[in-house]
């Protein structure tokens, strides 16, 4: 049997502690995330995550990510240069297996995630 998820307004969730963000480039940046689910393999994740401004570097080489943003602003940039995005509150990010860049988070984000990694 297949039970169905759902989750209700995420803009509140209590996501526990912040921790220092291991990649980031900017003193003091921290991080905080709840999983909400995961596929029995683990494959699949998804989850909330909230960041403080600051920039940090990003590694989806073993695993794609599709992020919505409930709240903040940041800026995406890949590694090679010529993807740069601005997003914000709605809007949808893909971050496909292979993908590295760096994050400027402009002012506190939150955002829903999807990961897929490799089996």
């Amino acid at each position: 049997m297949i039970d169905l998820k759902s989750f209700g307004d995420l803009s509140g969730l209590d996501l526990g502690a912040f921790a220092p963000k291991p990649t980031s480039f900017t003193d003091g940046q921290v991080e905080a995330a709840k999983q909400l689910w995961a596929s029995a393999d683990g494959v699949t994740q998804i989850g909330v995550w909230q960041c403080t401004p600051g920039r940090f570097s990003a590694d989806r080489t073993k695993s794609s990510e599709i992020c919505h943003v409930l709240s903040g602003s940041a800026t995406v940039v890949g590694k090679h240069g010529g993807d740069e995005r601005n997003i914000g509150p709605g809007d949808v990010l893909v971050l496909p297996l292979g993908w590295e860049g760096e994050w400027t988070i402009h002012e506190q984000l939150r955002k829903t995630y999807v990961l897929t990694r490799l089996p």
